[in-house]
This record gives C-alpha cells, sequence and structure tokens, in this order.
C-alpha cells in the first residue's frame, strides 16, 4: 500500500497536485504551506560540492584481516585473522564537477571509511601513490590551475602547465596522469593508495612508519585517450554504472589491502643512500627497498540506498585515526589533517559525524553541543569536562603516539632546486612498456600543443631531465601535430 503523503512535518497532505488560490484563477495564497514548503526544500536540495572529489560513487562493504599484523599495530580491527569490518567506499574523479564526465584524464579519489569498535578511521587516498605537489601551501593554486580559467570559464591547458612546467615536483605525478593509468576503466579495476606516510604503534608503544595499498583484485585495466574520449560523451556516468550494476549483479569487486613498512632508522639510512625525504609526497618507496606485506581484503558488496545522503554526504578526513594508528611529518597530511574536517563543517554541516552514513558504529561522547543537523545531543548528560586540579595521567588510548623528534628553528623553508624530482619520474618512464610510452607521449602531445611556446620549453625540459628518451618522444608527437619549435 502507498504510504499517505506528509509534509516534512507529519501533517497529511490533503491535495499535492493543486496549489491554493483565490478564486479558479486567482493568485495564490501564503498560507499554502504544502506549496512553499515544497518550493523552499526544492532550493536548498543543493549542498555546496567538494571543492575536489566533487564526484563520485560509493558502495558499503566489508574488510577481512587475512594476515597477522598485531607486531606492528594495536588496532583491534587487525586483532585477529578473519575479523571483519563494515567499510563504505567513495570513488572519485578529483578535478572536475558534479556533472563532469567519469572518464576525464585525472587521478581518481579512493577514500575508505572503517566502521571499528573503536571509532572510525579513513583511509582517505588516490589511485596513484604520489601527488603533484609537497607542500599544502600550494594547494590551492594547484587545483585552481585544474579548475576553470576565470575569465573564459573553460579548462586551460596553459595554466595547467604553466604550474607544471615551474614545478619540477609535479613531474612524476604528471608522468602517471598521462599515462594509460590516467584514464582507468571504471572504478573496479583501479588500485588505491594511502599515498601520504603514516605510522603504527604496537602494544608496547613501539612505532613504524607505513604507506598503505589497496590492489584490484580484478585486475588493472584502462581506457585509451580515444575510447575515455568517446564514452565521455555517450556514457558520462560510466565509471558509476559499472560499479553499480556490477554490485547489483553479486559480482562484488575486492582490492588486497598490503602495507609496506620502516622503522624511523631504516627511513633515515634509506634517505642518507637516496637523497629522498621519504616523507615527501611527490615521492615513493620503491618496492625493492620496502616489499610488501599483506593485510586482507576489503569487499564492496551492498550499494547504498540513498545517493545524496550516502555518496553525497559521506564525510572523510584524514585525522580520523584509531589507538594504534598515527600520523607523520609529511606536510602535505599536516596540511590534510586540518583541511579536511574544516572543508565537511563548511560543505555538510556543524554536526555531520551524526548522519548514519558518518557516524561511528561504536559508542561516542562528547561534549560538543548544538549547532545545525545536531541528532544526537545527549540529552541531560554534561557538556562540559572538569579540570582534573591534581593533573592527567593519559590512559594510552586515542590516535596519538609518541611522535618524532623535531629539530632546527621555525621558518619557512624551500628545498626546491636543492631536491632530486626527476630519478623517480624516469624510474617510472623506464617502467613503461613500447605502447605505453608512445601513448604517454601522445597524451601529452595533446594539450601541450595547445600552450605557449613558452610554458611547452619549460615542460619539455623537465622530461628531458628525467629522461631524454622522455622528450624526444613528447617532441616527436608534437612534431606529427605540426608543433616543431
Amino acid at each position: 500500500m502507498t504510504p499517505t503523503l506528509t509534509t516534512a512535518s507529519g501533517i497529511p497532505v490533503a491535495d499535492n497536485q493543486n496549489s491554493i488560490s483565490a478564486g479558479e484563477r486567482g493568485p495564490l495564497l501564503l498560507q499554502d504551506f504544502h506549496l512553499i514548503e515544497k518550493l523552499q526544500h526544492f532550493n536548498r536540495e543543493r549542498i555546496p560540492e567538494r571543492v575536489v572529489h566533487a564526484k563520485g560513487s560509493g558502495a558499503y562493504g566489508s574488510f577481512t584481516v587475512t594476515h597477522d599484523i598485531s607486531r606492528y599495530t594495536k588496532a583491534k580491527l587487525f586483532s585477529q585473522i578473519g575479523k571483519h569490518t563494515e567499510v563504505f567506499v567513495r570513488f572519485s574523479t578529483v578535478g572536475g564537477e558534479r556533472g563532469s564526465a567519469d572518464t576525464e584524464r585525472d587521478p581518481r579519489g579512493f577514500a575508505v571509511k572503517f566502521y571499528t569498535e573503536e571509532g572510525n578511521w579513513d583511509l582517505v587516498g588516490n589511485n596513484t601513490p604520489m601527488f603533484f605537489i609537497k607542500d599544502p601551501i600550494k594547494f590551492p593554486d594547484f587545483v585552481h590551475t585544474q579548475k576553470r580559467d576565470p575569465q573564459t570559464n573553460l579548462k586551460s591547458p596553459e595554466m595547467m602547465f604553466d604550474f607544471w612546467s615551474k614545478a619540477p615536483e609535479s613531474l612524476h605525478q604528471v608522468t602517471m596522469l598521462f599515462s594509460d593509468r590516467g584514464t582507468p576503466d571504471g572504478y573496479r579495476h583501479m588500485d588505491g593508495f594511502g599515498s601520504h606516510t603514516f605510522s603504527l604503534i604496537n602494544a608496547n608503544g613501539d612505532k613504524v612508519f607505513v604507506k598503505w595499498h589497496l590492489r584490484t583484485l580484478q585486475g588493472i585495466k584502462n581506457l585509451s585517450a580515444a575510447d575515455a574520449v568517446r564514452i565521455a560523451g555517450s556514457d558520462p556516468d560510466y565509471a558509476q554504472r559499472d560499479l553499480f550494476q556490477a554490485i547489483a549483479k553479486k559480482d562484488f569487486p575486492r582490492w588486497e589491502m598490503r602495507i609496506q613498512v620502516a622503522t624511523e632508522q631504516q627511513l633515515k639510512d634509506w634517505e642518507a643512500r637516496t637523497g629522498w625525504n621519504p616523507f615527501d609526497l611527490t615521492k615513493v618507496w620503491p618496492h625493492a627497498d620496502f616489499p610488501l606485506h599483506p593485510v586482507g581484503i576489503l569487499e564492496l558488496n551492498r550499494n547504498p540506498d540513498n545517493y545524496h545522503a550516502e555518496v553525497e554526504q559521506v564525510a572523510f578526513s584524514p585525522a580520523n585515526v584509531v589507538p594504534g594508528m598515527g600520523y607523520s611529518p609529511d606536510k602535505m597530511l599536516q596540511g590534510r589533517l586540518f583541511a579536511y574536517h574544516d572543508a565537511q563543517l563548511y560543505r555538510v554541516g556543524t554536526n555531520h559525524q551524526h548522519l548514519p552514513v558518518n557516524a561511528p558504529r561504536c559508542p561516542f561522547h562528547n561534549q560538543q553541543r548544538d549547532g545545525s543537523m545536531a541528532i544526537h545531543n545527549d540529552g541531560a548528560a554534561s557538556n562540559y569536562a572538569t579540570v582534573e586540579a591534581q593533573g592527567s595521567a593519559p590512559a594510552g588510548l586515542g590516535h596519538g603516539d609518541s611522535g618524532w623528534p623535531l629539530h632546527g628553528q621555525t621558518g619557512r623553508y624551500d628545498g626546491r632546486g636543492k631536491e632530486d624530482d626527476f630519478t623517480q619520474a624516469g624510474n617510472l618512464f623506464r617502467l613503461l612498456s613500447a605502447q605505453s610510452k608512445q601513448n604517454l607521449f601522445d597524451n601529452l602531445a595533446a594539450p601541450l600543443s595547445q600552450v605557449s611556446r613558452d610554458v611547452r620549453q619549460r615542460q619539455l625540459n623537465l622530461f628531458e631531465q628525467a629522461d631524454p628518451a622522455y622528450a624526444a618522444g613528447v617532441r616527436a608527437a608534437l612534431q606529427r601535430r605540426g608543433i616543431t619549435d
């Protein structure tokens, strides 16, 4: 039986087809509350879209531990083999708006919310293990170059490559972006990475640094540049459709979680040998130096019931780590620890953690009260904590760790020009097959043919420093497009 239509306050609606008017053809009356409520709600149906990762897809699932890592962490979700933890995963494109095509050349967001018995752990990363910049102060500038020109309101290769060509640190990620992996075949056939360096703390208080990896068990599949453009026109929601339909057919996608592990001393020795800062987000830890260790299996097996309530309003923050986990001196991570939560406060609301998709599955209690969407306001419970007059003794809980030593004087330190931003980009290039290299050359030549000569030459110079064959290949692809400067 169809339920009775009511107002938001539960009052039955007498007529949902005709507004109240002064006579058959007279003006409408303000007393028609049902009409007013519908129009008011309609005007407010869209919350601000995310500045980045605006268009996304999501699903529920579970994480199952397959290997014991308790020697590294006391986090209870890893406490025994076979343990299950409910998860919600959101995939996304990064630079486009909510109406953009799923197949655009772009990094892909890969964010996982683990509803653990000790609170929510958010592993918020991408389908690439590195990023374009190493200092968060440049993040707004970088994102603006990926958006729209303030005059033309068009995407601008000139802006993009003007930024990249002056930022050698971006070359590693630019190489990945314009390779075949820049246009993955949906979300099921790509890997995920925490990207940043995090830390784990065991029951004895011992700390190691880690990088998180999620390897697709469906196999890597990418779209050619031509197919990505074609599908963008015929089915701009291609990745959303593929994920939803696969889960609906019970073809549940799965990923294997692995970690790279290093002690603080191991990272110091590695940096002394390679010259690479292990906490630099534009770099990776080579697998030969830090092998991957299996942890568990992530499976997605339930579609959301309501896109807006769940996929659109889910709120992630890398600051959300549970006891047995911690952070690192990664500058980009340090910036994100603030920025993500702040973005959710603005975009979704003060009490966004109260929404079902964001709420912990374990009991939670704090002294925060009131504000918009105060779904759980704790009734008559106290909204303050008294001062411990005799001092406090930390209970050993929480998501902190013993920290790391700090050195030097406060200030703004610029390592550009002194750091190696080319070797790892060159290593990635040299790993590609001959056909993949040719695809990279052609993918880069397309936007570089649209930029000014100065920007193009700066970018070619970066390719040259990574590998002369890299620059030569892009030049040849440009010449086929009639660009000979």
